[in-house]
């Protein structure tokens, strides 16, 4: 048994039995039901596991996890819960559980298990729509997977939002370790943020505009959370969610349950299809074999994108029941794509680079590569003009709407102003002028 910070230390002393499950990558879930040992893995099988659990085991295991995270177990508090980085455990007492002591261990590991070669191999996507998902997320569209609990929406979120540039800042809002994604993206600018008593999901979520994100990735929309969600998504800052539904276009009404009376209906209804862009549908189905057995499989089943033209709202399906609808896309979104200089979004040129920079990051980098030469020559020349580069730095960053915008004047202001320099020099002079000044107040 260990213990660190209230969390289950992975081992084999406290796992016993079940170790060898947990380090098994190819299963997901652990699940015993009082009576047998079940199993779920990679291929969504489910079978009972070829081992018992002694009876002395499971009160073991259940003490250990009790003691590690300073929690009762009794009648009077039936349901025990902890947590590693890449486990969930959930024990719940044979008072409460009518077949006996019930254990549910659902693994998450910090790799992605979607792969583009996989998915279209499996069935799970075709080509074409795992590039249109893509360049969803390079015109920063705002995201919702949807399905039933337990159909992979998050791990379809995790490998879509891999493709965000990462110098984009991100920030990750979980109640349980998922995403992991500072460790699938090493090196990207982001944030994990969880949930606990303190911290909810909508104080999580203010917290998060507070913090200069570029994108918000909320594990789940459950309840009136989704208001600031969507208050967040009108500020500019994109995002991804998962949500339970059965069909994208109930996303709209999911929501608007969800939010109940903290805003107007026909506001809230207005603002969904306003700030949510896209939404993907993942199914569960049965895939016969050649030799006749069946394979549980997951699938997309559903791409459906929103808008809100002329008063009106709508939902336009390019994808349904797993087929190409051959709809257009929205006028809204088109002009989205065409705003991040995608012609087709059926077209990803994926041999050029695995995780294309937009636009935006390669002005960053080009404006970061043209200006190093002249901060240097500023510096040695003249102090007023190296604060006009610094100035132009911290208009590079500044959060707000503008600051493309922002950063291309200043740009050509410091342009103008270096000719204006070397002019200068050459007769002996040194100055800036008010209009230059002025740009920067």
């Amino acid at each position: 048994m260990a213990e660190q910070k209230g969390k289950v230390e992975i081992s084999p002393e406290f796992f016993g039995p079940l170790y060898q499950f947990i380090q098994n990558e190819a299963i997901t879930d652990i699940d015993f039901d009082g009576r047998r040992l079940w199993l779920s893995d990679t291929r969504n099988q489910r079978y009972p596991a070829q081992i018992q659990l002694p009876d002395e085991f499971v009160t073991a295991f259940t003490k250990r996890v009790a003691n590690c995270v300073s929690k009762q177990f009794h009648k009077q508090s039936p349901v025990l819960e902890a947590e590693t980085d890449t486990l969930r455990i959930t024990i719940v007492h044979e008072s409460a559980a009518i077949t006996g002591r019930a254990i549910c261990i659902r693994k998450s590991m910090p790799f992605s298990r979607l792969s583009r070669n996989g998915m279209v191999r499996d069935g799970y996507l075709s080509g074409a729509m795992i590039n249109l998902l893509i360049n969803c997320v390079h015109a920063r569209m705002n995201m919702v997977f949807c399905g039933e609990p337990g159909v992979g929406k998050t791990e379809c979120a995790k490998y879509f939002s891999s493709y965000i540039p990462s110098s984009q800042r991100v920030i990750t809002i979980e109640d349980n370790p998922e995403w992991h994604y500072s460790m699938l993206n090493p090196g990207a600018d982001s944030v994990e943020l969880r949930i606990n008593p303190v911290m909810d999901y909508t104080k999580a979520i203010k917290t998060c505009l507070r913090l200069n994100p570029k994108w918000m990735m909320l594990s789940e929309a459950r309840s009136k959370e989704v208001v600031y969600l969507l208050e967040g998504f009108s500020t500019g800052v994109r995002g991804m969610t998962t949500l339970h539904t059965d069909d994208v276009r109930k996303v709209p009404d999911r929501m608007m349950n969800m939010a109940g009376n903290l805003r107007s209906e026909n506001r809230l209804e207005n603002d969904i299809y306003s700030f949510i862009d896209a939404a993907v549908l993942i199914r569960r189905k049965l895939k016969k074999r050649e030799n006749g057995a069946f394979d549980l499989i997951r699938y997309v089943d559903q791409i459906g994108f929103f808008y809100r033209a002329n008063r009106e709202n709508g939902c336009v399906l390019v994808l349904d029941q797993g087929e190409p609808t051959g709809n257009a896309f929205p006028d809204a979104i088109m002009k989205k794509f065409e705003e991040a200089h995608i012609a087709d979004p059926y077209f990803y040129e994926e041999e050029q680079e695995e995780h294309r920079e937009t636009e935006e990051d390669k002005h960053v980098e080009e404006a970061e590569e043209e200006n190093e030469p002249l901060k240097e020559y500023v510096f040695t020349r003249d102090k007023q003009l190296m604060a006009v580069a610094e100035e132009r730095a911290v208009y590079r960053t500044d959060p707000v709407q503008e600051e493309e915008q922002r950063a291309a004047y200043v740009a050509g202001i410091l342009t103008d102003m270096e000719d204006e320099f070397i002019k200068k020099k050459r007769k002996g002079m040194t100055f800036i002028g008010k209009k230059q000044k002025a740009a920067f107040r």
